[in-house]
C-alpha cells in the first residue's frame, strides 16, 4: 500500500516532525520509513513502505535521482515499468540500475523526459511528491482516476500533504 506525506515551510524540528507525520501512517507501509529534508529550504519529506516489487534496500525511500537533481516519494503500482526501462534503456545505454522496483523506474523516467512527457506514459495508480533541487519546485501528482489517496492544503505560509489527514493533523500549523 505505501504513503507519503510532507510539508514545505516554517517549521521547527523538521526531522522529528516528518518521522511523526509518517508513523501515523505506519499501517500504509510497515516494511520501511525514509525521510528526506532539504533544511535550506524548509521541505521535508517521507515515505512509509510496503515492499512488494523489490524487496531489496535499492527500493527505499526517499530515492535520489543518480544525478542528485530529484528526490521521489511515491506509492503506489507502475503497471508497465518494465516496457518504461527497456525504453529508457534504449536511450540511456550506460544508466545504472540500483535495482528492480518501478519508483526506481518512475524516478528514471521522470528526470529523462520531465513530469509532462513522462506522466502520460505511465500506466498505474500512484501519488508522488518530486523534489527539484535545481529548481526548487515541488510537484504532487497522481494517476488518472486518482486511486492512490493524495490530500494537501496550506496551513499559513507551509503547504502539507499526506496520504492519508491524519498524517496531516500531526503537523502543529
Amino acid at each position: 500500500m505505501c504513503g507519503i506525506t510532507g510539508f514545505w515551510g516554517d517549521s521547527n524540528a523538521p526531522g522529528e516532525l516528518v518521522l511523526r507525520m509518517t508513523d501515523q501512517i505506519r499501517a500504509r507501509g510497515p516494511d520501511d520509513v525514509g525521510t528526506w529534508l532539504d533544511p535550506v529550504n524548509n521541505l521535508a519529506i517521507g515515505q512509509r513502505r510496503l515492499s512488494i516489487l523489490d524487496l531489496s534496500p535499492a527500493g527505499h525511500q526517499p530515492m535520489t535521482s543518480p544525478c542528485g537533481r530529484y528526490v521521489l516519494v511515491y506509492n503506489g503500482e507502475i503497471y508497465n515499468h518494465i516496457d518504461i526501462r527497456v525504453e529508457l534503456d534504449s536511450k540511456l545505454s550506460s544508466y545504472q540500475w540500483r535495482g528492480h522496483s518501478d519508483t526506481e523506474t518512475l524516478l528514471a523516467a521522470l528526470s529523462y523526459w520531465g513530469i509532462e512527457s513522462a506522466l502520460p506514459r505511465l500506466n498505474g495508480m500512484f501519488a508522488f511528491a518530486l523534489w527539484d533541487l535545481n529548481k526548487k519546485t515541488l510537484t504532487l501528482a497522481r494517476d488518472r482516476l486518482g486511486e492512490k489517496p493524495l490530500y494537501y492544503g496550506y496551513c499559513g505560509n507551509t503547504f502539507i500533504f499526506g496520504s492519508e489527514l491524519k498524517a496531516l493533523k500531526v503537523h502543529p500549523k
